[in-house]
């Protein structure tokens, strides 16, 4: 393949850095560096600009913070402004690094990620019966500088590219000449391309036409468990010998219809379910936010979109009960708040309440009437929490047949029925004339 070269000055092309900085500023707008990065935009790209011409810019600006989810890694976040230089040199680099990537390869590319390989991944189990699943040690900490760099001379050949990369590499390290800082954009274009000689190693070497790889984590899919064995100690030796690097000590060989754990997801022949520790980390960020929403920490709608973030990785695998068992068991009830169901608040009422007798109504207070679950009509109103409704005052399906009937003869309805058989009532008069309403003698 051909190699690139006179790059720089499409790096610092104004137009590419104005997008770099877009990119840069996504979801980046209410940090203090991002606005004060852009209220002297043209200056400090201009600034940019020159720096990258004449070979000057400074690299290494790093805040370190570590993180313990799912694992502890320490996490290097660069200046803003050097986050800008990232997505430029990206920008123009990234898509010859893309031309050498196998169509297998789905981390850092577009269309690509995380979904997609699990998808690829349980395409691949339906056809095979057997997988070998591998993880390298320490994959960030373990590449070396010198092997990346000889990796990238074969795309690049742009003398001041390669010296940027050069310093940039040289800027962190966890032990001489090797490492990489977790969160820089270059950092996950160059590991991911630091494996593309295992991705040909398998593929076109060891006949390995099921295969996915995501970063460091890389599956190969066969028909026989001694096969899976061979393709096993070939890819160790050549980590070992070509690349410096180590498998994890848990590399997985069984049956697809076992199932196999990957990138979060439990993966079957015919179906793909999370896996038992995903499950406890949802179950754990879950009951976490919903105690800081309950103690007042975040707003219902600060609540809604991390909950939203939270669900967002459940919902393409099979997790619908999941989810429901975890937020009966954690969610509303789980904080003491009492549930509002009016069939339950209706039978307790009815416990309370003697028969026939009417609850007090306090006054200045609207009359509502109850909304029975399942029951729907104009007349149906939703009750309030603060004024219960009386249940005596419920009329039955029956009793609302018989109403109908009634007025449409002319004749008594049934609620008229019932005021007069109420304790205290007195039936109207006709007529002041009339003897019935004439007071028996004492």
């Amino acid at each position: 393949m051909k190699r690139q070269g006179n790059l720089m000055a499409t790096i610092a092309e104004p137009d590419n850095l104005r997008r770099a900085f877009w990119k840069a500023a996504k979801s980046k707008r209410g940090k203090a560096d991002c606005r004060a990065f852009q209220e002297q935009l043209d200056s400090r790209l201009a600034d940019l600009r020159s720096e990258l011409l004449e070979g000057r810019v400074s690299v290494g600006e790093y805040h370190t913070f570590l993180i313990k989810d799912p694992k502890e890694r320490m996490i290097c976040a660069a200046s803003f402004r050097e986050r800008v230089l990232h997505h430029a040199l990206m920008n123009v680099c990234a898509p010859a690094l893309e031309r050498a990537a196998i169509f297998d390869s789905y981390a850092c590319r577009e269309g690509k990620g995380q979904q997609a390989a699990v998808l690829r991944a349980a395409s691949h189990a339906r056809h095979h019966g057997w997988f070998l699943k591998m993880d390298i040690r320490k994959y960030f900490d373990s590449i070396d500088h010198a092997i990346l760099l000889r990796l990238l001379e074969r795309k690049f050949k742009d003398p001041s590219v390669m010296k940027l990369f050069r310093r940039i590499l040289d800027s962190y390290e966890t032990s001489p000449g090797c490492g990489l800082p977790i969160g820089n954009l270059t950092s996950q274009h160059f590991a991911n391309h630091y494996l593309a000689p295992v991705d040909r190693l398998i593929t076109e070497q060891l006949g390995g036409s099921a295969y996915v790889r995501y970063m460091d984590d890389f599956v190969v899919w066969g028909d026989s468990r001694a096969g899976m064995r061979e393709t096993w100690r070939r890819v160790e030796e050549f980590l070992t010998t070509e690349l410096r690097l180590e498998l994890k000590a848990n590399v997985s060989l069984n049956r697809t219809s076992h199932g196999m754990d990957f990138l979060g997801c439990r993966v079957f022949p015919h179906e793909v379910r999370l896996a038992r520790r995903s499950k406890l980390r949802f179950q754990r960020k879950f009951r976490a936010h919903e105690r800081e929403r309950v103690e007042g920490r975040w707003t219902d709608l600060e609540s809604q979109q991390r909950m939203t973030a939270l669900v967002a990785f459940t919902l393409p695998w099979r997790s619908r009960n999941f989810r429901s068992h975890v937020v009966r068991r954690f969610g509303v009830a789980a904080n003491r708040l009492q549930p509002r169901d009016p069939r339950r608040q209706l039978e307790q009422q009815c416990q309370q309440l003697p028969v026939g007798e009417p609850q007090q109504q306090q006054s200045g207070q609207r009359q509502q009437q109850q909304r029975l679950p399942g029951c729907s009509g104009p007349s149906s109103t939703r009750a309030s929490a603060d004024a219960p409704a009386d249940p005596a005052a419920i009329l039955s399906s029956w009793q609302l047949a018989m109403r109908r009937k009634h007025d449409h003869n002319g004749s008594v309805s049934v609620a008229d029925q019932d005021d007069a058989n109420a304790p205290g009532h007195s039936p109207p008069c006709p007529s002041p004339e009339s003897s019935e309403c004439k007071t028996p003698p004492h």
